[in-house]
């Protein structure tokens, strides 16, 4: 008989749901993955976990999506496999499709809750999809004249394929077909890629002159019931120049994509930019307090939690899958917050030592929490720097009060921002104002 094994340290008890657990024998735990930067590495350190190739049986993959579109169908799951991705996943992470689903859930909440209620979802852009939706937005464009828009591939990232105008004639290249076609040989070479318009947020918050946007990593461990997790730290991203509206061509302005930040020519990659989500949080309650900060934070939540709920019925569940996403939040200087996009693929791929450090710990936590070596018991409330926020039902830091009464001060699992809990990041600096905008 195998022994027990002791429970993995740093976890508090949570709610009283003891999870079925599918139990890999006394042997190495099989990985396979497809990337060559931290994940990798957290996988070759994590002690019990071997690595192998090619047609080798595997007990853990750290697939792209691509794998997971052309096999998933065609492949059976051993009880205890787990695989990175959910068959759908791009319910989500899609722009165009994210938006219809969020413009969809606003809809029946408005509809079954009432319209005060259907503004816990006003948090993104009035958005377009091209070319299907070309008239609806030529009409809108019309009603706004002078503002500024966003054009941005649907099934895209780091920045690639966008641009910023504020006059029809802008897009007449794209609109008659000189574009660059997906690189999909199923879809006819006539046929226009998808773009997604959106209203551009002209007024975002600055520090030290510059727009900035937030980097926050929610894991979902299951759609049905809806399970997530929200870790602690994460990272703002700053454009490398002072913002301007003057300069809508200027990419290095306005994309804070890191991928497009690091090829301007006075970027210094010493200093970075980038803040950790700590150093905001500290930012933002010496500029407006705590209560303003505070809420900040809980709107942060709302947009997790309503994204989420969003797709839930239509994502295919499936208790082998897990997704890791990277979402993108701006705020504006009205300390409203705008949800850009949600990345299924989030870089993984370090800029630095703190960012390995943030990037490694976060990893190395998300093999924590689907704990393939069955440490946990399926109730705790805090895994590493994961904090368990949804499931079926909203979590909250303290115990649930008495049937029948009411909690007037209960407070939510969340802790983004917070120090507490990344102790495996003390010796990671952080940056200063003065060395981030020097």
């Amino acid at each position: 008989m195998a022994s027990i094994k002791p429970k993995a340290p740093g976890y508090l008890q949570g709610r009283g749901y003891q999870r079925p657990k599918a139990v890999i024998s006394d042997r190495e735990i099989r990985f396979k993955c497809f990337l060559q930067n931290t994940i990798i590495d957290v996988l070759r350190a994590r002690p019990g976990w071997q690595e192998v190739q090619g047609e080798e049986e595997w007990d853990f993959y750290w697939c792209d999506r691509e794998w997971m579109l052309a096999n998933y169908d065609t492949i059976f799951l051993q009880e205890h496999q787990k695989i990175l991705h959910f068959r759908n996943h791009y319910e989500l992470t899609r722009k165009n499709l994210m938006v219809k689903n969020l413009k969809r859930m606003r809809k029946q909440v408005e509809r079954e809750q009432g319209k005060t209620e259907g503004q816990s979802l006003d948090f993104f852009p009035s958005t377009f999809e091209l070319p299907s939706e070309y008239h609806i937005f030529v009409e809108e464009f019309k009603k706004n004249p002078g503002i500024v828009w966003i054009m941005k591939p649907a099934a895209k990232s780091q920045g690639r394929g966008i641009f910023l105008f504020r006059k029809l004639k802008d897009i007449t290249d794209w609109k008659k077909g000189e574009y660059q076609p997906l690189q999909d040989p199923n879809i006819p070479k006539d046929v226009p890629e998808t773009y997604v318009v959106q209203r551009y947020i002209e007024n975002p918050y600055l520090i030290g002159g510059r727009k900035f946007d937030l980097r926050v990593y929610v894991l979902v461990v299951s759609f049905n019931p809806l399970k997530a997790w929200l870790y602690r730290g994460g990272f703002a991203r700053f454009s490398n120049t002072r913002y301007s509206l003057d300069s809508i061509e200027d990419n290095y302005i306005h994309l804070t994509n890191v991928a497009v930040q690091k090829t301007a020519p006075d970027y210094d990659p010493e200093k970075g930019c980038k803040w950790s989500t700590q150093q905001l949080r500290k930012y933002l309650t010496a500029k407006h307090g705590v209560e303003k900060m505070n809420q900040i934070f809980r709107d942060i939540d709302n947009i997790i939690i309503r994204s989420l709920q969003s797709v839930q019925k239509i994502i295919i569940n499936d208790k082998h899958c897990f997704e890791m996403y990277g979402y993108d939040i701006l705020l504006d200087d009205q300390l409203k917050l705008w949800l850009i996009e949600i990345n299924a693929s989030p870089s993984l791929t370090a800029s630095g030592k703190e960012d390995y450090d943030l990037k490694f710990g976060l990893l190395d936590d998300v093999l924590n929490v689907l704990d393939l070596e069955n440490r946990l018991q399926g109730t705790e409330k805090r895994i590493g720097g994961w904090d368990l926020l949804w499931d079926d039902g909203l979590v909250y830091a303290e115990d649930p009060a008495p049937e029948g009464s009411i909690c007037t001060v209960c407070s939510t699992n969340s802790f983004l921002g917070k120090t507490h809990g990344l102790e495996h990041y003390k010796h990671a600096s952080i940056l200063k104002v003065t060395k981030l905008f020097a």
